[in-house]
Order: C-alpha cells, then sequence, then structure tokens
C-alpha cells in the first residue's frame, strides 16, 4: 500500500500477518473498538471509498462510430464520395447519385445491425462492484454499525459471520471454527480454514496466509472479528482488477482476415480502375464519360453486400449459439471460436461442479454413492453395484457420525428442479448429503439425538467432535484427518457394537486411505466413544479411546458431459490444458478421469515454477510436452501461459469462473466465462458467457464457429465469382472495341445488393458438415481467400463471365447493331442488351448458389433442396430481376427493357452449365483425394 496511516507507512500483508492479534491494533492505528467517526473520515480522504474505478467505456455514439473503422466500410464510402463527385461533375447522369446513396445506405445497414448485436451483449454496470457486498457490520464509537462497504477504510474492525461476504482485505483477530470460501479468487474449490494466530511461513503465498481475509469471498462457516489492512484497487480482487484494465484487446483472426482481403480488394479496384481509365483514354473515350467508366468497373470490383452479408450471418450464428446456452458479445468472436487450437481451461466450477461430493465409504465393506452435489437424491451401493435392502450397522452408525459432526445446512431449491444449495463448509454438506441418501436427515438426527457439546476442528488436532444425546447416554461423534484419527483409535465398530481392533486391520485400513488419496480425493475418518456426564469436555479427555468408525472419500466431481466433450475436442485436434489453482494430485486426476491427459506421467508445473521459468524455457516447456497441467497458479501466471501459447502462433480459448480468471478471460483470443457460477468480473471480461455453465457448450459452439467459418468461405466464393462476371464484360467491351458498356453502375447495385444478399445469408445458415469436429483446426495464418477458393472463384466466374457477354451480344446482333456502334443510353436495343446482361448474372448465381453449398461432396448427396432458405433467396433473385425487366417504373430507374424467351433460354442454358461442370469440378477432386487416401496408405 503507497498510502500511510497516521504518518507511517501502511504495513504489507505479510507485516499484517506475522504479527500477534494485540499487535495488529497498533500497526494498523486503531483499536478492539473501532476507530472514531473523525478517524475514519480523515481515512476515507486519504484512501478513497472502498470501490473499484469503473472502466473506461466509451460513449454510446463512438461505439456505433467504430462501426464504420471496418476497411471495406471505408471503402464503400470512398466509392459513394467518388460517386457524388462523378454526379456534381455531370448532372445529366442521374444514376452516380443513386450509386452514393444506395452504397450509403448499404454502409449504415451494417453499422446499426453490429451496433445493435454488440450492444445487447455489453453489461450495462460494473461487473466488479455487483460482486462485493453491499453493507458491512463494523465497530466504530464503540458501537456496532451496519455500513456501506466503499465507507470502509484501513483500520476498520469487521465482524464476520458464516454466509457473510468479506469486504475488504482485513487480519484475523479473533476466529471461531471459521472458514472461508475462497474459489472466486483463487480457484480451489475446497474451504481455507482460518485462525487468528500469527503466521511468518516464507513458502506461502499471500492469498494462502490462513489468519488474512479477503475482500469478495465468502465465509463458509464460523465466526470472526478482523481489522481492515486494505480496501479498493489495494486489495487483492484490486490487483487483479489492475491486471484485467492493463490486457489491450486483441483483433480476431476474421478481423485480421477481413482487414486483409479488404485491402486487397481496394487495391485490386483501384488498378483495375486506372487501367480501364488509361485503356478508355486510348479507345478515344471523353475525359468524364472515361472516368464514369472507370469509375463503374471499380464499383463491379468491391463487394458491397459483403459487410452486410458477413454481419448478418455472424449475427445469425449468435442466434445458434444462443439456442445452445452459450451467449456471443462480440460478433467476430462466432468465428473466433472455429479457429481455436488450444483452450486453456479452469477446473473448479468448470470441469467440476463446484459441490464436494461423497464418493466412497469404507465401513467393515466398500461401497459407492450415487448422485453428486448436495441434493440428497442417489443411493449407496455395494462394490457390484447393488443396493443393500438395508444399510449395514456399520454404514448407518458411520454416516450418522458424519451428519452429526457437522455445524452446515442443506438449502432445498425453490424449485423442483433447482439446485441444493448450502449454508457452511462444503466438505460438510457432502457428508449431510450422503447420510440423507440412506435416510438419515440432519433434521431427524438433531431431535434424536440433541448435541450437547462441540470441539470445532483445529489445525493442529485436524479433528473435530460433536458430543450429542443417545439413548439418554452421551456419545462422542469424531471426524477428521485419518491418520490424526486413526491414532486415537484403541476399537474398531463391528456388527452394531465395540470390538478389538487389531494391528493387521489398523494397517489395512491405513493402506485403504492411502489408496483413496492417490486418487485425489479428500479422505475422512469417522470415529465415536460413550462419553460419562462427568467426563471434562476438553480434547485430550474427549478425543481419545476412540471406536474407529469407516472412511469416507469425497470429491468436486467432474460435470457429467465433460469427458464426451473433452473426447469430442481431441478429435477435432484442438489441444486442451488444464489451469488451475488447485494442488497438481487433484488437477492431475481430474484431467485423467475426464480424458484431458491419456500419458501416465503429466508435466505439472506449479505457479512457483512458473516464475522462476523465463520465457523461453516456458515455450519449450509447452511445446515439448502435449499434455501439460499447471496448478497452484495465481492470475498473472494464467495470464501468462495463455500468452505464451498466442505467442507460439495459437488461436486460445480460456474458459473460467472466478476473479482469478478474469486478467486471462481478458487476453484470450475467445474468453469463455460461465453463466450461473461464474462471477460478475468473469463475465465481464469474457467474450462467450456460457448460460448453463456446461463445459459441452463450448465445443458445440466450436462446431458452430467452423460452420460459420465453412459458411463465409462459401459466400465469399459466391459473391466474388459473380464479381468477376459483373467485371469481365466491362473488359470485354474495352478491349474489343464495342463502344457500349454492358451493365450500368445502379444495374451492378441492384445485383450486389438484391439479387445476392438474401441467397448469401441462406449459405451463411449452411449446417455444419458431418466430419466439421473431425478435421484438425485451420492453421494460424491460413486465408479465407487461399489458393482452393481463389480458383474456385475463377473457375465459376469465367462460366459466368462468359454467359453473360453472349447474352449481351446476342441480343445486340440480333437487333441488327453492328460492331463499334455507339447507342444512345435510352435506345431499347441497349437496354435490351443490358437487361440480358443482368439477367445472365442473376440467373448463373441461382446455379451457383446450390452449387457451392459443398466443398467436395456432390449436392445430391448432401441434398439437393435441403437448404430451403436458399430457395426461397433465389427465387426472390429471379423475382428482382423480373419486375427490373417488366415493370415500368423500375424500367425507367434502371434503364432496362423486357427479356423474351430466347433470352430466358440462353441465359438458364449457361446456368446449368456452371452447375454441371462444378458438380464435374468436384467428383474429380474427390477422386484425387481417394488416390491419394490409397497411396498414403
Amino acid at each position: 500500500m503507497s498510502e500511510t496511516l497516521d504518518g507511517v507507512a501502511a504495513p504489507s500483508p505479510r507485516e499484517v500477518a506475522g504479527s500477534a492479534s494485540n499487535e495488529v491494533y497498533a500497526l494498523l492505528s486503531t483499536r478492539p473498538h473501532g476507530l472514531s467517526g473523525e478517524e475514519a473520515t480523515a481515512r476515507k480522504a486519504r484512501f478513497g471509498p472502498n470501490a473499484l474505478p469503473a472502466p473506461p467505456r466509451p460513449s454510446v455514439w463512438w461505439r456505433f462510430l467504430r462501426q464504420f473503422r471496418d476497411l471495406f466500410a471505408v471503402l464503400l464510402l470512398v466509392a459513394a464520395a467518388i460517386s457524388f463527385g462523378t454526379y456534381f461533375i455531370d448532372h445529366r447522369n442521374p444514376y452516380d447519385l443513386e450509386v452514393a446513396l444506395a452504397v450509403l445506405g448499404v454502409v449504415l445497414i451494417n453499422a446499426v445491425i453490429g451496433f445493435a448485436q454488440e450492444y445487447q451483449a455489453e453489461r450495462a454496470t460494473e461487473a466488479l462492484q455487483q460482486l462485493v457486498p453491499r453493507e458491512a457490520r463494523i465497530m466504530r464509537d464503540r458501537e456496532e454499525l451496519r455500513v456501506s462497504t466503499t465507507a470502509l477504510v484501513p483500520g476498520d474492525v469487521v465482524l464476520l459471520e458464516e454466509g457473510d461476504e468479506v469486504p475488504a482485505d482485513a487480519r484475523l483477530v479473533r476466529a471461531y471454527e471459521m472458514s472461508t470460501n475462497n474459489a472466486s479468487l483463487t480457484g480451489e474449490s475446497a474451504p481455507a480454514r482460518k485462525t487468528a494466530d500469527p503466521v511468518v511461513e516464507a513458502n506461502l503465498g499471500d492469498t494462502e496466509l490462513p489468519n488474512l481475509v479477503f475482500m469478495g469471498t465468502t465465509v463458509a462457516s464460523g465466526s470472526g472479528t478482523a481489522v481492515v489492512y486494505a480496501t479498493g484497487l489495494q486489495t487483492q480482487f484490486g490487483r487483479v482488477f489492475r491486471l484485467t484494465t492493463q490486457v489491450a484487446d486483441r483483433p480476431s483472426p476474421l478481423q485480421i482476415e477481413i482487414a486483409t482481403m479488404a485491402a486487397l480488394v481496394a487495391r485490386a479496384a483501384i488498378v483495375i480502375g486506372v487501367v480501364m481509365f488509361i485503356l478508355g483514354h486510348f479507345l478515344g473515350l471523353p475525359l468524364v464519360q472515361d472516368f464514369l467508366f472507370a469509375l463503374g468497373v471499380m464499383v463491379a470490383v468491391v463487394p458491397e453486400g459483403m459487410p452486410a452479408t458477413m454481419t448478418v450471418s455472424l449475427a445469425a450464428g449468435v442466434r445458434k449459439m444462443a439456442h445452445r446456452a452459450a451467449l456471443i458479445k462480440r460478433l467476430s468472436a462466432v468465428e473466433t471460436l472455429g479457429s481455436t487450437t488450444v483452450i486453456c481451461t479452469d477446473k473448479t466450477g468448470t470441469l467440476t461442479r463446484g459441490q464436494m461430493t461423497a464418493v466412497e465409504l469404507d465401513a467393515r465393506g466398500h461401497f459407492r454413492f450415487t448422485g453428486t452435489g448436495y441434493a440428497p437424491r442417489g443411493a449407496l451401493v455395494d462394490e457390484e453395484g447393488r443396493t443393500p435392502p438395508e444399510p449395514p450397522p456399520q454404514v448407518r452408525e458411520a454416516l450418522r457420525c458424519a451428519a452429526l459432526c457437522t455445524t452446515a445446512r442443506l438449502v432445498p431449491p425453490e424449485r423442483r428442479d433447482g439446485e441444493w444449495g448450502l449454508l457452511g463448509d462444503p466438505t460438510e454438506g457432502a457428508l449431510i448429503a450422503a447420510a440423507a441418501k440412506i435416510g438419515i436427515t440432519l433434521e431427524a438426527s438433531a431431535q434424536g439425538f440433541p448435541r450437547v457439546g462441540l470441539l470445532p476442528f483445529d489445525s493442529g488436532r485436524k479433528r473435530m467432535t460433536s458430543v450429542h444425546e443417545v439413548e439418554g447416554a452421551r456419545v462422542a461423534y469424531v471426524k477428521g484427518a485419518p491418520r490424526e484419527v486413526i491414532e486415537q483409535c484403541s476399537r474398531l465398530w463391528r456388527d452394531g457394537q465395540e470390538a478389538p481392533w487389531g494391528e493387521a486391520e489398523r494397517e489395512a485400513t491405513l493402506a485403504e486411505n492411502d489408496a483413496l488419496a492417490s486418487r485425489a480425493l479428500r479422505v475422512l475418518a469417522l470415529a465415536r466413544r460413550p462419553l460419562t456426564a462427568d467426563l471434562p469436555m476438553t480434547p485430550a479427555d474427549v478425543e481419545r479411546d476412540l471406536c474407529f468408525l469407516g472412511l469416507i472419500a469425497l470429491m468436486d466431481p467432474p460435470r457429467a458431459e465433460v469427458a464426451d466433450a473433452v473426447a469430442q475436442a481431441r478429435t477435432a485436434g484442438i489441444r486442451i490444458v488444464m489451469v488451475t489453482g488447485d494442488y497438481g494430485l487433484t488437477a492431475d486426476a481430474i484431467a485423467h478421469s475426464i480424458g484431458i491427459c491419456r500419458e501416465p506421467l503429466v508435466r505439472i508445473i506449479t505457479g512457483l515454477e512458473l516464475e522462476q521459468m523465463d520465457d523461453t524455457t516456458l515455450l519449450g516447456e509447452l511445446q515439448e510436452h502435449r499434455e501439460v497441467i499447471f496448478a497452484r497458479v495465481a492470475p498473472e501466471h494464467k495470464l501468462r501461459v495463455v500468452s505464451s501459447f498466442q505467442s507460439l502462433g495459437q488461436v486460445v480459448a480460456v474458459t473460467g469462473d472466478g476473479v482469478n480468471d478474469a486478467p486471462a478471460l481478458k487476453r484470450a483470443d475467445i474468453g469463455v466465462a460461465m453463466g450461473v457460477s461464474g462471477t460478475d468480473v468473469a463475465r465481464e471480461a469474457a467474450t462467450m458467457v456460457l448460460l448453463d455453465d456446461s463445459f459441452a457448450s463450448i465445443v458445440h459452439a466450436i462446431e458452430l464457429g467452423r460452420a460459420v467459418y465453412d459458411n463465409i468461405r462459401r459466400f465469399v466464393v459466391y459473391l466474388f465469382s459473380h464479381n468477376m462476371a459483373e467485371l469481365m464484360p466491362f473488359l470485354f467491351a474495352t478491349v474489343a472495341a464495342v463502344h457500349l458498356v454492358p451493365l450500368n453502375a445502379l444495374q451492378v447495385l441492384s445485383i450486389d445488393l438484391g439479387s445476392d444478399v438474401m441467397p448469401a445469408l441462406a449459405l451463411g445458415t449452411e449446417e455444419p458438415e458431418p466430419d466439421v469436429m473431425r478435421r484438425p483446426p485451420r492453421r494460424p495464418g491460413s486465408r479465407l481467400l487461399d489458393r482452393a477458393s481463389i480458383g474456385r472463384i475463377l473457375f465459376l466466374g469465367a462460366i459466368q463471365s462468359t454467359g453473360a457477354i453472349v447474352a449481351f451480344l446476342v441480343v445486340l446482333l440480333a437487333g441488327g447493331w453492328h460492331w463499334g456502334t455507339s447507342l444512345p443510353t435510352r435506345d431499347p436495343l441497349y437496354r435490351h442488351a443490358i437487361t440480358a446482361t443482368q439477367a445472365a448474372i442473376v440467373v448463373s448465381q441461382v446455379f451457383n448458389g446450390f452449387a457451392v453449398r459443398t466443398t467436395l461432396e456432390s449436392v445430391f448427396t448432401a441434398g439437393l433442396l435441403r437448404n430451403r432458405r436458399l430457395i426461397v433467396a433465389e427465387a426472390i433473385g429471379v423475382g428482382i430481376i423480373s419486375l427490373i425487366s417488366y415493370a415500368r417504373p423500375l424500367q425507367r430507374i434502371f434503364n432496362t427493357a423486357p427479356l423474351d424467351a430466347r433470352d430466358w433460354a440462353i441465359v438458364t442454358a449457361f446456368g446449368a452449365a456452371l452447375f454441371v461442370a462444378e458438380e464435374l469440378r468436384k467428383a474429380v477432386l474427390r477422386a484425387r483425394a481417394r488416390r491419394a487416401a490409397r497411396a498414403g496408405r
């Protein structure tokens, strides 16, 4: 802390932790009865409110204007400006004004769609402030008060009870059987036991010091009194906040690719426009006409419908993912999911349920529990999977001990299908739920066996004892660490009564404990002892000469759907790396149980090791070990792991639900937060929020992301092939000295925005191909317009171009036109000819739309008429050209004329030829692929 307390430098967390309780007050310049009002006011003026600054947000208008930074949008705005310029140069040509207004409309529609989608997904409130509790109980002026958490200052004395959220970083000066749930800060699922004793251990991190409590965590059990030593940005929570705000946003792979493609199109349009202007000059065109001709060619090159098509297609992907419980906050993130090569996943609450569950019981026989979580649903089954008709006496007594030796309480769900809640220690909640599975409820046990004494858990004894009245006598029920309990046991509970415990049986029990612990299970021993009424209620007197009941093993179990999702991800070539704040042994056991790791020995790198590694060593570890686990890591460690993968050219998705995950979530190419169990800060930092907290939803989203990219490539081929068909007639007319423009600029826009946008959108809704999750991820740096796509565009565009030129010439020559003769713009023959050119492009695009639905597979195999949206869209495209041809008002606007049957026959024949040629091309490619596969075997 940079500030001072009464002129003295404020102490560090370790100084506070290492001081005795009575010294803490002096160290923080306070008293057991709290600060005075004047002192609190002065310190608040010095330290500021106990709040985190709201992250800077651009204004609504600036967020809207950001939509125009896209290079395609800039390109279209330049085209509109040129069209306005040419209109003012030559007022006799109204088409330029119409072109300019149409292009501006396209850019505006695209901006509105993108802004609306992103604005809906943004959080309007500060997420970190929502996580911080609103009020705290403190001592001030010798009185207990409830004040806003923002009013807390260093030196305030805070009173904490079970269920409270900790309002600031503080040092415990009193603790009664207290533990806190630090999962949101550290990622550990087990509650952290707390003490008021001084701690000076150098090998513990700040968040591991047992006499410190931290903002944003909760009191799982017990109660305590603490003195605040850090508020606001100086807290551990504030440190994570600073890490998160320092992480800059990264453009998605699609944004990079679209920018590259737009730059390429811009350069191509400029070069082609200049070449056409020069050619027009040599052909003797007047200057203004030459310039308008070059502009028309440039407009033909630019795919005006691309930005709107791309935006709406991505928005459709967002809606599909929302139906699969995945909320996307940024449109471009849809495709980023499909590019993912590495998933760095948290463990607690992401791969696991985030709820401790009793899984096995060793009590004169080995038993398993079915069901997970705190819900008292499930059963006790033996090693053969059978449910005993009546639980054996040994089992019943062991589970009665487990239920009675707790201070927690289960909370029934408000809805029938809801989750059970818990007040208290998660481990104790699991014990209560386990007992309920054989009919032992805490309520009935409390009435039948009332508690008369309690010896809380102590980190030195590692045991807890609860004393109850049982049929008129007192019985102590004990639970705790196996070795610490077993060493106090002299007898064994057998067939409902105490019996001698032989050394061989004792050694077998210890061996069973070791076997359970080696599987990363948390093991507790259960014991009992009858007490005399006059026995002192002290640990030394009560916790000896015990009768051993059994061992119970617990774990935070993996989510049921995770193993299948991990298998799908591995099949798709995606690397999964666990990055957790939990212990390495626990993480390793979970990773092997769900298939993340398959090798017997996995490289486990701890946070301490990571700190000692330089970047080169870390990159070497990531490249050498395909299966690696990062354990006991802090937020900055997670951030470094993500950055290291990205420096290797990987597209990284990060999953998480806690405060500790936020910096890595923001740094990742795609941050995935849990929507139900996740903290607000994690959801704020993430790009995608899972509404059902299911890891499987990530895999579904990746599948849809890959499909979206495939669909984008489909409509890019679809759009650029017809752009070629718009351009080539211009080139032909120039080179062949036709002295007539085959299309006017408004016709080009009507094709781009009217006839082609809806079919392109329909192509964007194609379902994933069957093998989409059996392919490896796209190579980083691969292009949307790769060599194969460009070759396909040239192949299809050449056929379309030929059809457009033939249709144009057939009409002219059949009407008596002589080569090289110029015709007036309003001449009926010329209007007929340019209408035929437009119809040839539109009809060939109908066949092209069906042809490009598949990459290699025949469309007949995929289902020719399966995409009903495409059928409707292509019908609308034909309808638009028919209206432009036959409706008199549109004839005047577009300068067109009616088509006859011969015209329709010609354009349809060329469209059918394109479809057949594309099917033959794919058949050749399939045959080559089969030969290559046979040669590879």
